[in-house]
Protein backbone atom coordinates (compact mmCIF):
# COMPACT_ATOMS: atom_id res chain seq x y z
CA UNK A 1 0.00 0.00 0.00
CA UNK A 2 1.33 3.48 -1.04
CA UNK A 3 1.38 6.30 1.56
CA UNK A 4 -1.20 8.26 -0.13
CA UNK A 5 -3.48 4.95 0.09
CA UNK A 6 -2.75 4.71 3.35
CA UNK A 7 -2.72 8.63 4.65
CA UNK A 8 -5.51 10.12 2.16
CA UNK A 9 -7.64 7.17 1.66
CA UNK A 10 -10.54 8.90 3.22
CA UNK A 11 -9.81 12.46 1.21
CA UNK A 12 -9.17 10.27 -1.65
CA UNK A 13 -12.93 9.14 -1.18
CA UNK A 14 -13.74 12.65 -0.61
CA UNK A 15 -12.33 14.23 -3.86
CA UNK A 16 -13.58 11.28 -5.96
CA UNK A 17 -16.80 12.19 -5.06
CA UNK A 18 -16.53 15.60 -6.41
CA UNK A 19 -14.12 14.35 -9.60
CA UNK A 20 -11.01 15.69 -8.15
CA UNK A 21 -8.83 13.43 -7.16
CA UNK A 22 -5.47 13.80 -8.93
CA UNK A 23 -4.68 10.31 -9.85
CA UNK A 24 -6.53 8.18 -12.46
CA UNK A 25 -8.16 11.43 -13.75
CA UNK A 26 -10.71 9.81 -16.86
CA UNK A 27 -12.91 11.20 -19.46
CA UNK A 28 -15.62 10.67 -17.04
CA UNK A 29 -14.25 12.44 -13.82
CA UNK A 30 -13.54 15.40 -15.91
CA UNK A 31 -17.24 14.92 -17.13
CA UNK A 32 -18.64 14.19 -13.29
CA UNK A 33 -16.96 17.07 -12.53
CA UNK A 34 -18.54 19.39 -15.10
CA UNK A 35 -21.49 18.56 -14.66
CA UNK A 36 -20.87 19.26 -10.70
CA UNK A 37 -19.74 22.14 -11.25
CA UNK A 38 -22.78 24.02 -13.69
CA UNK A 39 -25.56 22.77 -11.01
CA UNK A 40 -23.68 25.04 -8.72
CA UNK A 41 -22.54 27.60 -10.87
CA UNK A 42 -26.61 28.27 -12.78
CA UNK A 43 -27.90 28.49 -8.78
CA UNK A 44 -25.54 31.13 -8.79
CA UNK A 45 -26.50 32.90 -11.85
CA UNK A 46 -30.31 32.33 -10.92
CA UNK A 47 -29.85 34.02 -8.06
CA UNK A 48 -28.66 37.14 -9.49
CA UNK A 49 -31.34 37.11 -12.34
CA UNK A 50 -33.65 38.22 -9.79
CA UNK A 51 -32.45 41.78 -10.38
CA UNK A 52 -33.91 41.89 -13.62
CA UNK A 53 -37.70 41.20 -12.58
CA UNK A 54 -38.10 42.41 -9.17
CA UNK A 55 -38.23 45.97 -8.08
CA UNK A 56 -34.80 46.80 -6.16
CA UNK A 57 -34.33 48.05 -2.58
CA UNK A 58 -31.55 48.11 -0.56
CA UNK A 59 -32.70 45.29 1.58
CA UNK A 60 -33.60 42.76 -1.51
CA UNK A 61 -29.93 43.55 -3.18
CA UNK A 62 -28.93 42.96 0.24
CA UNK A 63 -30.48 39.42 0.53
CA UNK A 64 -29.63 38.25 -2.78
CA UNK A 65 -26.44 39.36 -2.53
CA UNK A 66 -25.50 37.68 0.64
CA UNK A 67 -27.03 34.20 -0.78
CA UNK A 68 -25.24 34.44 -3.72
CA UNK A 69 -21.91 35.27 -2.14
CA UNK A 70 -22.27 32.06 -0.11
CA UNK A 71 -22.52 29.65 -3.01
CA UNK A 72 -19.86 31.82 -5.13
CA UNK A 73 -17.76 31.10 -2.42
CA UNK A 74 -18.01 27.32 -2.99
CA UNK A 75 -17.71 27.56 -6.81
CA UNK A 76 -14.29 29.85 -6.23
CA UNK A 77 -12.84 26.73 -4.41
CA UNK A 78 -14.17 24.33 -6.25
CA UNK A 79 -12.58 25.70 -9.91
CA UNK A 80 -9.43 26.94 -8.21
CA UNK A 81 -8.76 23.09 -6.79
CA UNK A 82 -9.60 21.86 -10.07
CA UNK A 83 -7.08 24.16 -11.87
CA UNK A 84 -4.62 23.32 -9.69
CA UNK A 85 -4.88 19.75 -9.46
CA UNK A 86 -1.31 19.01 -10.96
CA UNK A 87 0.14 21.05 -7.98
CA UNK A 88 -2.09 18.74 -5.49
CA UNK A 89 -0.75 15.89 -7.29
CA UNK A 90 2.92 17.52 -7.19
CA UNK A 91 2.58 17.47 -3.54
CA UNK A 92 1.33 13.61 -3.43
CA UNK A 93 4.51 12.98 -4.87
CA UNK A 94 6.60 14.51 -3.30
CA UNK A 95 5.65 13.56 0.34
CA UNK A 96 5.95 10.05 -0.67
CA UNK A 97 9.47 10.71 -1.84
CA UNK A 98 10.24 12.42 1.89
CA UNK A 99 8.43 9.46 3.43
CA UNK A 100 10.99 7.06 1.34
CA UNK A 101 13.61 9.15 3.21
CA UNK A 102 12.76 8.93 6.95
CA UNK A 103 15.53 7.06 8.88
CA UNK A 104 14.08 5.26 11.74
CA UNK A 105 11.23 4.44 13.44
CA UNK A 106 10.72 7.05 15.54
CA UNK A 107 10.68 9.67 12.56
CA UNK A 108 7.52 7.15 10.89
CA UNK A 109 5.71 7.12 14.68
CA UNK A 110 5.67 11.08 14.19
CA UNK A 111 4.34 11.23 10.69
CA UNK A 112 1.84 8.03 12.03
CA UNK A 113 0.63 10.66 14.66
CA UNK A 114 0.20 13.59 12.23
CA UNK A 115 -1.20 11.35 9.70
CA UNK A 116 -3.99 10.23 12.42
CA UNK A 117 -4.69 13.69 13.40
CA UNK A 118 -5.36 14.88 9.94
CA UNK A 119 -7.59 11.55 8.90
CA UNK A 120 -9.62 12.65 12.26
CA UNK A 121 -10.08 16.11 10.84
CA UNK A 122 -11.16 14.84 8.08
CA UNK A 123 -13.85 12.02 9.59
CA UNK A 124 -14.98 15.34 11.91
CA UNK A 125 -15.32 17.18 8.51
CA UNK A 126 -17.16 14.25 6.76
CA UNK A 127 -19.23 13.72 10.09
CA UNK A 128 -20.50 17.34 10.40
CA UNK A 129 -21.04 17.61 6.61
CA UNK A 130 -23.26 14.19 6.46
CA UNK A 131 -25.52 15.60 9.37
CA UNK A 132 -25.47 18.58 8.02
CA UNK A 133 -27.77 17.20 5.11
CA UNK A 134 -29.37 15.19 7.15
CA UNK A 135 -30.84 17.94 9.28
CA UNK A 136 -31.29 20.14 6.02
CA UNK A 137 -33.63 17.40 4.44
CA UNK A 138 -35.21 17.09 7.70
CA UNK A 139 -36.05 20.02 8.14
CA UNK A 140 -37.45 21.20 4.35
CA UNK A 141 -39.33 18.21 3.91
CA UNK A 142 -41.84 17.66 6.67
CA UNK A 143 -42.49 21.35 5.87
CA UNK A 144 -43.30 21.19 2.33
CA UNK A 145 -44.60 17.84 2.30
CA UNK A 146 -47.41 19.28 5.36
CA UNK A 147 -47.87 22.43 2.99
CA UNK A 148 -48.91 20.16 -0.01
CA UNK A 149 -51.07 17.89 1.50
CA UNK A 150 -52.69 20.32 3.86
CA UNK A 151 -53.00 23.00 0.98
CA UNK A 152 -56.46 25.47 0.70
CA UNK A 153 -58.25 27.04 -1.76
CA UNK A 154 -56.92 30.18 -0.32
CA UNK A 155 -52.88 29.25 -0.26
CA UNK A 156 -50.19 31.24 -0.14
CA UNK A 157 -47.19 30.75 -2.83
CA UNK A 158 -44.86 28.45 -1.72
CA UNK A 159 -41.63 30.71 -0.97
CA UNK A 160 -37.88 29.35 -1.61
CA UNK A 161 -35.86 28.89 1.36
CA UNK A 162 -33.39 31.06 -1.18
CA UNK A 163 -34.57 33.85 -3.37
CA UNK A 164 -34.15 32.95 -6.97
CA UNK A 165 -35.49 33.56 -10.73
CA UNK A 166 -36.06 30.82 -13.01
CA UNK A 167 -38.15 32.89 -15.27
CA UNK A 168 -40.82 29.60 -14.67
CA UNK A 169 -44.10 29.15 -12.65
CA UNK A 170 -42.64 28.91 -9.67
CA UNK A 171 -45.59 27.27 -8.11
CA UNK A 172 -45.76 24.19 -11.12
CA UNK A 173 -42.04 23.75 -11.03
CA UNK A 174 -41.32 24.49 -7.34
CA UNK A 175 -39.97 20.86 -6.16
CA UNK A 176 -37.81 20.95 -9.14
CA UNK A 177 -36.34 24.26 -8.30
CA UNK A 178 -35.72 23.07 -4.75
CA UNK A 179 -34.06 19.77 -5.89
CA UNK A 180 -32.02 21.83 -8.06
CA UNK A 181 -31.00 24.55 -4.95
CA UNK A 182 -30.29 21.95 -2.69
CA UNK A 183 -28.54 19.80 -5.05
CA UNK A 184 -26.51 22.99 -5.64
CA UNK A 185 -26.01 23.13 -1.97
CA UNK A 186 -24.72 19.97 -1.16
CA UNK A 187 -22.58 19.81 -4.34
CA UNK A 188 -20.92 22.96 -2.69
CA UNK A 189 -20.59 22.14 0.67
CA UNK A 190 -19.01 18.62 -0.33
CA UNK A 191 -16.44 20.18 -2.43
CA UNK A 192 -15.50 22.87 0.02
CA UNK A 193 -15.15 19.49 3.03
CA UNK A 194 -13.35 17.57 0.26
CA UNK A 195 -10.67 20.15 -0.83
CA UNK A 196 -10.89 21.90 2.64
CA UNK A 197 -9.77 17.89 3.96
CA UNK A 198 -7.48 17.56 1.69
CA UNK A 199 -5.30 20.94 1.94
CA UNK A 200 -5.46 20.34 6.20
CA UNK A 201 -4.51 17.23 5.97
CA UNK A 202 -1.34 18.92 3.54
CA UNK A 203 -0.73 21.35 6.12
CA UNK A 204 -0.77 18.99 9.44
CA UNK A 205 1.65 16.58 7.81
CA UNK A 206 3.94 19.74 7.05
CA UNK A 207 3.83 20.37 10.77
CA UNK A 208 5.17 16.78 10.98
CA UNK A 209 8.12 17.08 9.02
CA UNK A 210 8.49 20.30 11.57
CA UNK A 211 8.04 18.09 14.44
CA UNK A 212 10.64 15.50 12.92
CA UNK A 213 13.47 18.41 11.74
CA UNK A 214 12.82 19.43 16.48
CA UNK A 215 13.43 15.64 16.89
CA UNK A 216 16.63 15.16 14.48
CA UNK A 217 18.60 18.37 16.30
CA UNK A 218 17.37 16.73 20.03
CA UNK A 219 18.57 13.11 18.81
CA UNK A 220 21.76 14.59 17.30
CA UNK A 221 22.85 16.57 20.21
CA UNK A 222 21.78 13.70 23.26
CA UNK A 223 24.09 13.67 25.98
CA UNK A 224 25.75 10.14 24.54
CA UNK A 225 26.62 11.78 21.60
CA UNK A 226 28.50 14.57 23.01
CA UNK A 227 30.45 12.86 25.80
CA UNK A 228 33.82 11.55 24.92
CA UNK A 229 33.38 12.57 21.17
CA UNK A 230 35.38 11.23 18.86
CA UNK A 231 35.97 12.03 14.73
CA UNK A 232 33.34 9.08 14.28
CA UNK A 233 30.98 10.37 16.38
CA UNK A 234 31.93 14.38 14.86
CA UNK A 235 30.98 13.05 11.72
CA UNK A 236 27.67 11.64 12.35
CA UNK A 237 26.37 14.19 14.62
CA UNK A 238 26.70 16.82 11.22
CA UNK A 239 25.51 14.37 9.07
CA UNK A 240 22.32 14.04 11.57
CA UNK A 241 22.21 18.33 12.24
CA UNK A 242 22.54 18.35 7.77
CA UNK A 243 19.63 15.97 7.64
CA UNK A 244 17.56 18.13 10.06
CA UNK A 245 18.41 21.59 8.08
CA UNK A 246 17.44 19.39 4.74
CA UNK A 247 14.15 18.87 6.17
CA UNK A 248 13.33 21.41 7.60
CA UNK A 249 13.93 23.55 4.16
CA UNK A 250 11.99 20.67 2.78
CA UNK A 251 8.79 21.87 5.04
CA UNK A 252 8.88 25.54 5.20
CA UNK A 253 9.48 25.04 0.76
CA UNK A 254 6.28 22.69 0.12
CA UNK A 255 4.17 25.13 2.86
CA UNK A 256 5.29 28.15 0.67
CA UNK A 257 4.56 26.11 -2.82
CA UNK A 258 1.39 24.95 -1.30
CA UNK A 259 0.11 28.66 -0.66
CA UNK A 260 1.46 29.76 -3.60
CA UNK A 261 -0.87 27.98 -5.71
CA UNK A 262 -3.46 28.92 -4.14
CA UNK A 263 -2.46 32.10 -3.32
CA UNK A 264 -5.22 34.00 -5.83
CA UNK A 265 -8.21 31.00 -4.69
CA UNK A 266 -7.42 32.40 -0.60
CA UNK A 267 -7.24 35.81 -1.51
CA UNK A 268 -11.10 35.53 -3.70
CA UNK A 269 -12.06 33.65 -0.54
CA UNK A 270 -11.31 36.64 1.84
CA UNK A 271 -12.54 39.19 -0.39
CA UNK A 272 -15.40 37.64 -0.77
CA UNK A 273 -15.71 36.13 2.84
CA UNK A 274 -15.24 39.78 4.30
CA UNK A 275 -18.00 41.37 2.28
CA UNK A 276 -20.22 38.10 2.63
CA UNK A 277 -19.77 38.57 6.37
CA UNK A 278 -20.24 42.18 6.57
CA UNK A 279 -23.36 41.95 4.86
CA UNK A 280 -24.68 38.97 6.68
CA UNK A 281 -24.27 41.13 9.73
CA UNK A 282 -25.58 43.62 8.49
CA UNK A 283 -29.44 41.69 7.46
CA UNK A 284 -29.23 40.21 10.81
CA UNK A 285 -29.34 43.70 12.56
CA UNK A 286 -32.16 44.98 10.03
CA UNK A 287 -34.13 41.83 10.29
CA UNK A 288 -34.06 41.82 14.14
CA UNK A 289 -34.77 45.49 14.15
CA UNK A 290 -37.69 45.12 12.22
CA UNK A 291 -39.39 41.91 14.30
CA UNK A 292 -38.89 39.51 11.55
CA UNK A 293 -39.63 35.59 11.93
CA UNK A 294 -36.75 33.37 13.05
CA UNK A 295 -36.91 31.69 9.70
CA UNK A 296 -35.79 34.97 7.48
CA UNK A 297 -33.07 35.40 10.42
CA UNK A 298 -31.89 31.88 9.87
CA UNK A 299 -29.84 32.08 6.78
CA UNK A 300 -27.92 35.26 7.36
CA UNK A 301 -27.08 33.75 10.71
CA UNK A 302 -26.10 30.16 9.36
CA UNK A 303 -23.85 32.16 6.82
CA UNK A 304 -22.41 34.19 9.48
CA UNK A 305 -21.05 30.78 11.76
CA UNK A 306 -19.96 28.99 8.62
CA UNK A 307 -18.07 32.43 7.37
CA UNK A 308 -16.60 33.05 11.00
CA UNK A 309 -15.64 29.25 11.58
CA UNK A 310 -14.21 29.23 8.10
CA UNK A 311 -11.69 31.84 8.42
CA UNK A 312 -10.53 30.83 11.79
CA UNK A 313 -9.35 27.16 10.56
CA UNK A 314 -7.71 28.50 7.63
CA UNK A 315 -6.07 31.11 10.18
CA UNK A 316 -5.75 28.26 12.72
CA UNK A 317 -3.69 25.87 10.22
CA UNK A 318 -1.36 28.95 9.39
CA UNK A 319 -0.51 29.72 12.99
CA UNK A 320 -0.26 25.62 13.84
CA UNK A 321 2.49 25.68 10.81
CA UNK A 322 4.59 28.88 12.51
CA UNK A 323 4.21 27.11 16.03
CA UNK A 324 6.01 24.25 15.02
CA UNK A 325 8.78 26.33 13.20
CA UNK A 326 9.15 27.94 16.63
CA UNK A 327 9.92 23.97 18.23
CA UNK A 328 13.02 23.83 16.08
CA UNK A 329 14.12 27.24 17.78
CA UNK A 330 13.35 25.92 21.16
CA UNK A 331 15.09 22.25 20.43
CA UNK A 332 17.84 23.80 18.88
CA UNK A 333 18.41 26.55 21.78
CA UNK A 334 17.90 23.68 24.58
CA UNK A 335 20.44 21.51 23.34
CA UNK A 336 24.05 21.70 24.89
CA UNK A 337 25.14 22.71 21.22
CA UNK A 338 27.90 24.87 23.47
CA UNK A 339 30.28 21.86 24.69
CA UNK A 340 29.82 20.60 20.87
CA UNK A 341 33.12 20.68 18.33
CA UNK A 342 33.12 24.21 16.79
CA UNK A 343 32.02 23.59 13.48
CA UNK A 344 28.84 21.63 14.99
CA UNK A 345 28.10 24.95 17.44
CA UNK A 346 28.37 27.20 13.99
CA UNK A 347 25.45 24.82 12.18
CA UNK A 348 23.35 24.81 15.33
CA UNK A 349 24.00 28.77 15.70
CA UNK A 350 23.00 28.91 11.45
CA UNK A 351 19.52 26.74 12.77
CA UNK A 352 18.91 29.52 15.32
CA UNK A 353 19.77 32.25 13.48
CA UNK A 354 17.25 31.05 10.18
CA UNK A 355 14.46 30.17 13.23
CA UNK A 356 14.66 34.13 14.45
CA UNK A 357 12.98 35.28 11.90
CA UNK A 358 9.26 33.84 11.73
CA UNK A 359 8.42 31.52 9.37
CA UNK A 360 4.66 32.61 8.19
CA UNK A 361 2.59 31.43 5.21
CA UNK A 362 0.56 34.27 3.63
CA UNK A 363 -1.55 36.08 0.96
CA UNK A 364 0.06 37.99 -1.80
CA UNK A 365 2.08 39.87 1.55
CA UNK A 366 -1.33 41.16 2.99
CA UNK A 367 -2.53 38.70 5.01
CA UNK A 368 -1.03 36.09 6.82
CA UNK A 369 -2.53 33.00 8.63
CA UNK A 370 -2.35 33.87 12.12
CA UNK A 371 -5.06 34.36 14.42
CA UNK A 372 -3.84 37.12 14.54
CA UNK A 373 -5.30 37.86 10.99
CA UNK A 374 -8.58 36.05 11.91
CA UNK A 375 -9.18 38.91 14.26
CA UNK A 376 -8.29 41.33 11.71
CA UNK A 377 -10.57 39.94 9.50
CA UNK A 378 -13.61 39.65 11.69
CA UNK A 379 -12.57 43.51 13.21
CA UNK A 380 -12.39 44.67 9.57
CA UNK A 381 -16.20 42.83 8.55
CA UNK A 382 -17.58 44.39 11.78
CA UNK A 383 -16.11 47.94 10.62
CA UNK A 384 -17.78 47.51 7.12
CA UNK A 385 -20.61 46.10 8.60
CA UNK A 386 -20.92 49.58 10.97
CA UNK A 387 -19.94 52.03 7.88
CA UNK A 388 -22.92 50.53 5.55
CA UNK A 389 -25.30 50.60 8.18
CA UNK A 390 -24.33 54.26 9.34
CA UNK A 391 -24.93 55.32 5.84
CA UNK A 392 -28.06 54.42 5.78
Amino acid sequence: MTDRAQYFSLNRILLVTVGLWPYEQSKFDRLWFIFLFSILTTAILFQFTTFFTSKYTTDFFIKVLTNALFFTNFAIKYIFFAINIEAVKNLLTQFQHIHDQLKNKYEYAIIEKYSYNAKRFSIALTVIYICGIIILVGIQCPFYITGAILQTNVSQPRRLPITTEYFVDQEKYFFLMLVHLNTALCIGTGAVVATGAMLIAYLIHMCGLFKIASYRIEHAMRVSMLENITPEKDILILKEIKCTVDIHRQAMRLSKFLVSKFEVMLFCLITTGVTSLSLNLLQIFRLMSSGANIDEIFNPSLFTLVSVIYMFCANYMGQHLTDHNKQIFVAAYNVQWYIAPLRIQRLILFLLQRNAQEFTVGVGGLFTGSLECFATLVKASVSYFTVIYSTQ
